[in-house]
């Protein structure tokens, strides 16, 4: 092993902000892969710091652990991944991130009035649905999520 390449689960740890069991679970779960010494301690490549890096903000998108899971099996074991590589995961995600931005902002832009849900509880609701238009079209805040 090329000492430079490699880092400890401490120092991945410390460089990502990830508590070192999230580092075990990752690992377990196939999102990382370790190379064992020969004193079966742990060793990272240097480059999944990023792949860390890609978990922690996924995550924070939404996206669950088997989605996180497909993506990093697009990249490299082995080696960094490159430019190319990132950029096949960003455009195949693309699609699932716009998605979420699109809910997100029509949610933003309905808690400010009414997120639809046809309770009919408030008086606002007789102004933006009336007679429980959106109840018919099914269960839940119609008009966030049609």
């Amino acid at each position: 092993m090329t000492e430079h390449r490699f880092i400890t689960i401490g120092q991945l740890a410390a460089r990502t902000g990830v508590a070192v069991s999230a580092i075990r679970f990752y690992e377990e779960k196939g999102l990382l892969t370790a190379l064992r010494t020969s004193g079966n301690q742990r060793r990272f490549l240097r480059s999944d710091i990023r792949r860390v890096s890609f978990i922690l903000i996924a995550q924070k998108l939404g996206l669950a652990l088997n989605e996180i899971e497909e993506q990093l099996a697009t990249l490299p074991q082995g080696r960094a991944p490159t430019l190319t590589d990132w950029q096949v995961i960003s455009r195949g995600m693309r699609g699932a991130i716009d998605e979420r931005i699109m809910l997100l902002t029509r949610t933003r832009n309905q808690l400010d009035q009414c997120i639809g849900c046809g309770c009919l509880s408030l008086q606002k609701c007789k102004l933006y649905n009336k007679d429980d238009r959106l109840g018919a079209k099914g269960p839940g805040p119609r008009a966030v999520l049609d």
